[in-house]
């Protein structure tokens, strides 16, 4: 994967407070990149160390290290995560995961869990197809159109798609921002994830997450409407679930106050348990 190191490959900043109490690890979804957590991060970084990155192909990571064939489906962006870890020798983490995120720190944390202190799974989907009595929002013929769309007209389908994925319709600077950030994904890139988030089942790996896990939905969400988040919580054992006080799929920047609330008061937990004799 050339010669860059693997915090240059994903541009990984660390920020926040540098002592023994829990470290966040922010990840973004699709079509995003570590800018998404801005509004979130220096709330975090007050009481913890954060460490945000972009995944291979997003934001400025090394887009020389995208191997269509290790990146077709979740398992080798999960494989990136576990060589972060290593790599900056971190303590066991809060692995925060937005979106497709969520699905990939379950992957990572199944692996390897002793990797990780909890889990924090911020409108998460592990399978966006709907069969039999699961509703995952979308019909596999939804799925092959999504895709086609993408496929046939990126740059059409991120501008008409961000600010229905965003919500918020009362606030269009936010789908705008999105439909830039989806703008600025190479679009060969963003189709191979596209498949590998769209197409991806990952419903049985939900059973055999043994860290303790947040699962934060939404009132309104059109990628992940609120019988997913209720689904993940049934099957992740001990799971908790809150539902944040906003509308849309990006709550990070819709309502970034009670998102990070959320994320710093399960995180806390961790400081509390390690603090007690």
């Amino acid at each position: 994967m050339g010669d860059l190191d693997v915090q240059a490959r994903h541009h990984v900043t660390v920020s926040g407070r540098h002592t023994s109490g829990p470290t966040l690890m922010l990840a973004h979804g699709f079509g995003c990149d570590q800018n998404m957590w801005r509004l979130v991060e220096p709330i975090l970084a007050r009481d913890f160390r954060v460490v945000t990155f972009d995944h291979i192909g997003a934001g400025r990571s090394d887009l020389s290290a995208w191997r269509a064939e290790r990146y077709a489906t979740l398992d080798g962006y999960a494989d990136d995560v576990l060589a972060m870890c290593r790599d900056l020798d971190l303590p066991p983490v809060v692995f925060v995961g937005h979106s497709v995120s969520a699905m990939i720190g379950v992957l990572a944390a199944v692996r390897e869990p002793e990797r990780f202190a909890q889990l924090v799974l911020l409108v998460p989907s592990p399978c966006y197809i709907d069969h039999d009595d699961y509703r995952g929002g979308f019909t596999r013929a939804d799925i092959d159109e999504l895709l086609e769309s993408l496929e046939s007209n990126y740059l059409g389908w991120s501008a008409a798609m961000a600010p229905v994925i965003m919500g918020n319709a009362d606030r269009p600077e936010l789908g705008q921002e999105l439909t830039n950030s989806f703008c600025r994904t190479d679009p060969e890139i963003a189709r191979s994830f596209a498949k590998a988030t769209f197409l991806s089942d990952h419903r049985q790996e939900l059973a055999r997450v043994n860290v303790p896990t947040l699962v934060l939905d939404c009132t309104q969400d059109v990628i992940a409407p609120p019988e997913v988040g209720r689904f993940v919580h049934a099957q992740i054992p001990g799971s908790v679930l809150v539902t944040l006080p906003a509308t849309g799929h990006c709550p990070q920047l819709s309502a970034p106050q009670a998102t990070a609330e959320a994320i710093a008061i399960f995180a806390s937990e961790v400081a509390d348990t390690a603090d007690r004799p």
